[in-house]
């Protein structure tokens, strides 16, 4: 094997090893309940919905087809399940973090 043979092996299993970790992606997490909650207008919780919008728009794009889950798939299929899960634990945080808000947002007759 020749010296650039070696070379371009290398450079194939660095770009096989930098695709295989940028495979997974995290979902931004919510904490549920926030510490100054109660105490945030009925402006502040409707801002605080838009934000969650946003997490949960982002949780769907981690689910759906791209290049981390491409490159997931095809050298590494678990990653693309754990980007799946990932995506969907922090869905299911915003949910219940929405669900304590619209207590708060009734509670002042927002």
């Amino acid at each position: 094997m020749t010296l650039s043979m070696r070379r371009l092996g290398g450079m194939t299993l660095a770009a096989i090893l930098a695709l295989s970790t940028s495979a997974c992606v995290t979902t931004t997490k919510v904490a549920i309940e926030q510490p100054g909650d109660e105490r945030m207008s009925c402006a502040d919780i409707n801002a605080e919905f838009k934000k969650l919008d946003s997490v949960v728009a982002e949780g769907d794009e981690n689910k759906g087809v791209n290049t981390a889950n491409v490159a997931a798939v095809l050298f590494f299929w678990p990653a693309a399940v754990g980007n799946y899960m990932d995506a969907d634990k922090a869905q299911k945080l915003v949910e219940q973090r929405r669900a304590h808000l619209m207590g708060i947002y009734r509670s002042k007759g927002c």
